[in-house]
């Protein structure tokens, strides 16, 4: 249990909660004031290293209290993720304890994953190997403070679900692996929620080689990109191929009766062997398709099996693998529940915000959490730079602010063809831009896409993702009561309606649709009144909006970082509340 056993059954004491993900990639750490999800940060915005990871996060914990005003001795409760960490935080004998610490003398300390360390102890409690007194001290924290382990799926599971309503649901979670296991099945009904497959009684068994996450990164690999990083390229690539090898891939792979995903390779290494043996010598936009094609097959199959077995009419996603878009519409259409929704931190960034949330679900107990619930407005959990922004591109003298509105200038700009970026309150938190950190553009040319690519350095097979606003969503866009609350945060794509396609190429895939993101006023002025403008100005209610940022490289998060990206030519303006800059000319 997450909950020492003193805190079951007493009145709820408010308290600040830090969450860490402590994994290989996607450090990150969210803060909660009980239920408050206060702020969100990845390591990667602050370190600048794409997917950044790997022991413990600390600069993220200093941005997070740093942005709520806190400091480390007012935090009550530590979430940990059951990750890697160094290697004197564990529990060892003494000849162990001084190799150790030779090692960290030597700034050789290894670390050591969690998961690894409890199978080869046969323990399934991280609490009684980790050493959290000298976790405490390490970090500064105060030593009352309360030291907690997360599941890595329960946590994906409960970002998604508590930031809704619903009473009912299938919470289906997969990626690469979490916790010894791919996936997680669990059922919401009757005031309970059930688990049926993926918790912690597969800490300790032989890890099952099943994982459809790692075979789809495997494929990545086998095109030349980067695992963990560049899955959606082929997710845009797959789209001008054919799926000529899914049947030889998905002949590997099963679902059986209980919606479980299982396979026939003895090892992870043999599935990786056989994806890259099928797609040597094929086309890249065949494997990429083949790939997409099995994912979804699988998948689609699995969900379906559960629902039949335990009929229910929402559906809770969150995992990496959900940053498949493709895959998010083909479950919402064809499993016809009535609302599907993926959590916006779909990578393991996600499972800090479920960690906070597990512990205060076993500290309070399910029908107290549930009734807690909310949902959820926006994702700008990161550091709001709004009282420095205009004086860093003002004060520097190759830069100059364009007379006017902000609102009209950005429009009229847009409107004559130039690409700008929006930079306003605080960062997005997850891996999309949703307009605080955002390259806006017309839709009107295709051209934007490669001509944007090339000043980004990118090399992207989909089209840019549209924003539009809410009151027109639905002129534009195939949206329903089962995919709007997800299409506020560009997790799943929808079909455009045939009389805009024409209208709007640059959003439009090459299958007919787009990964909306439906905008608000009362989450983004600015943002939603740039657009209403440029509909005033040329009759089109949608604008491109794609991440700030070159290749391989975080999304912009200072301001400083976004004054390098105008003065580079990235773009050609940006935008604040305040006024447009630009670089000066002649």
């Amino acid at each position: 249990m997450l909950v020492p056993s003193d805190l079951k059954n007493t009145v709820r004491v408010v308290m600040i909660i830090l969450s860490l993900h402590t994994g290989y990639h996607d450090g990150t750490a969210a803060l909660f004031d009980d239920y408050d999800l206060l702020a969100a940060v990845q390591l990667e915005r602050l370190t600048r290293k794409k997917g950044d990871g790997g022991g413990i996060p600390e600069p993220t914990i200093d941005e997070v209290l740093g942005i709520a005003g806190l400091c480390r001795s007012d935090i009550d409760v530590v979430v940990l993720s059951r990750a890697s960490f160094p290697a004197h935080y564990y529990h060892a004998g003494t000849i162990k304890r001084i190799e150790t610490s030779l090692h960290r003398m030597m700034g050789r300390e290894k670390l050591r994953d969690m998961c690894s360390q409890l199978q080869r102890r046969g323990m399934a409690e991280a609490e009684s190997i980790f050493r959290s007194d000298i976790f405490l001290a390490d970090h500064g924290f105060r030593p009352d403070a309360r030291v907690a382990f997360s599941n890595h799926h329960l946590a994906h599971a409960l970002s998604s679900l508590f930031y809704t309503d619903w009473d009912e649901a299938l919470l289906y979670t997969a990626d690469g692996c979490g916790d010894n296991v791919h996936y997680s099945h669990r059922i919401l009904k009757d005031g309970k929620l059930t688990c049926l497959f993926g918790d912690d009684e597969s800490l300790l068994a032989k890890r099952r080689v099943d994982s459809l996450g790692l075979a789809y990164g495997y494929a990545t690999q086998a095109l030349g990109y980067r695992m963990n990083r560049h899955e959606g390229k082929l997710t845009g690539l797959a789209a001008y191929g054919q799926p000529s090898l899914a049947d030889a891939i998905g002949g590997h792979f099963v679902v059986d009766d209980m919606g479980r995903i299982n396979s026939d390779f003895d090892s992870d290494a043999a599935m990786r062997q056989e994806i890259f043996r099928l797609a040597h010598g094929a086309e890249p936009a065949d494997v990429a398709a083949s790939i997409q094609q099995v994912l979804e097959d699988k998948i689609l199959a699995s969900v379906t099996r559960i629902l039949k077995n335990h009929p229910v009419r929402r559906l809770g996603l969150a995992g990496g693998v959900f940053a498949n878009v493709r895959l998010n519409r083909l479950l919402c259409e064809s499993t016809a529940t009535d609302e599907t929704f993926i959590f916006p931190g779909m990578g393991d960034e996600g499972i800090t915000v479920g960690g906070a949330l597990q512990f205060l679900m076993e500290r309070d107990g399910l029908e107290s959490w549930l009734g807690s619930r909310r949902r959820l407005k926006t994702v700008y959990l990161g550091r709001d730079y709004n009282n420095h922004i205009n004086s860093t591109l003002a004060g520097d003298l190759d830069v100059e602010a364009v007379a006017g509105s902000p609102v009209e200038v950005t429009a009229e700009l847009l409107a004559t063809g130039k690409a700008g970026a929006i930079y306003e309150g605080r960062m997005e938190f997850g891996p999309r831009a949703l307009g605080a950190r955002s390259i806006i553009a017309s839709p009107i040319d295709s051209g934007i896409n490669q001509s944007l690519n090339d000043r980004l350095q990118r090399t992207e097979f989909m089209p840019f993702a549209p924003y539009v606003l809410e009151e027109d969503a639905e002129d534009v866009f195939d949206i329903t009561d089962a995919n709007r609350y997800a299409a506020r945060f560009m997790t799943i794509t929808t079909a455009v309606k045939d009389t805009w396609r024409e209208r709007i190429p640059a959003v439009v895939h090459v299958d007919g649709t787009a990964r909306p993101q439906i905008v608000r006023r009362e989450d983004n002025p600015l943002y939603a009144d740039i657009l209403a403008a440029f509909k005033a100005r040329t009759g089109l209610s949608v604008l491109v909006n794609t991440s700030f940022n070159a290749h391989e490289e975080p999304i912009i998060n200072t301001p400083e970082e976004c004054l390098r990206a105008l003065l580079h030519d990235r773009v050609d303006f940006i935008t604040t509340a305040k006024a447009v800059y630009r670089r000066k000319t002649g």
